[in-house]
């Protein structure tokens, strides 16, 4: 059954129609999925890579092809290249219903993927499976935005599921370790202290103090811009894990 055979399936959900509205009557072109937008950008001027066909429809998925007396009319010229590259240029590129969800479940699975990385449960400082992530977005109500890749919607998504689901969640902690000049530890202790989740361990060796501790990600700049001010380069900041989960006990 060939209808059923891979090829044929990469094929139907490669397609972009693009369309542009012209002298009162609707034109269209099919191309290849991501190749309009290498043509926009001036990464792709072969048109034989960006057009699936090489001609100007009223409707594409019909197979209804423009007349040249309309193109004419519309766009004041016959030369089926150069309408294309208008089109290529001004038309609204239009997405099917199957390839707009199949899109969205995918954007909501690297979404849900990178706030599973980037959070864990606050009892056990370990982070959640994809899917439980998943569930939690469908009950906090959260909508993904197409027009916006994943990583630029990780901070409202985990702000929404942390007000409106049940599932408990924080941004998963930075383990860091700090190392100053021992004669300046009275001095800046509690600055580097203020605001740190956990303090794991500390020692004065030598001439140096050393602390390793939990903090919040959005912590480590502060704590990089007091050594920098105040320590003037004998002092390090070095980041041991990047989400820290806790130790098993």
């Amino acid at each position: 059954m060939p209808i059923n055979q891979p090829s044929n399936q990469i094929k139907l959900t490669n397609v972009s129609i693009v369309r542009l509205k012209k002298g009162g009557k609707r034109f269209e072109i099919a191309c290849y999925k991501n190749k309009v937008q290498e043509f926009r950008n001036g990464v792709e001027s072969n048109l034989d890579d960006v057009l699936q066909v090489n001609n100007v429809f009223m409707n594409v998925s019909k197979g209804e092809v423009a007349k040249n007396n309309d193109l004419q009319k519309a766009f004041g010229k016959s030369d089926v290249s150069e309408i294309v590259k208008e089109i290529l240029r001004k038309g609204e590129v239009q997405v099917g219903e199957k390839e707009r969800e199949h899109d969205l479940i995918s954007l909501r699975k690297e979404i849900a993927t990178l706030v599973s990385e980037k959070c864990v449960d606050p009892a056990t400082q370990r982070p959640y499976p994809v899917g439980m992530i998943e569930k939690a977005m469908t009950e906090a109500g959260y909508s993904v935005k197409q027009n916006k890749n994943a990583k630029s919607q990780v901070s409202e998504c985990i702000k929404l599921l942390q007000t409106d689901s049940q599932l408990p969640i924080q941004r998963a902690r930075m383990r860091i370790k700090v190392c100053i000049p021992a004669t300046e530890k009275e001095r800046l202790k509690e600055q580097l202290l203020a605001g740190v989740e956990k303090v794991e361990a500390e020692e004065t060796r030598q001439n140096d103090w050393e602390v390793t501790m939990l903090i919040d990600p959005s912590h480590f700049r502060v704590i990089n811009e007091l050594l920098q001010k105040e320590c003037k380069g004998t002092g390090s900041l070095e980041t041991l894990t990047f989400a820290a989960t806790a130790s098993a006990s």
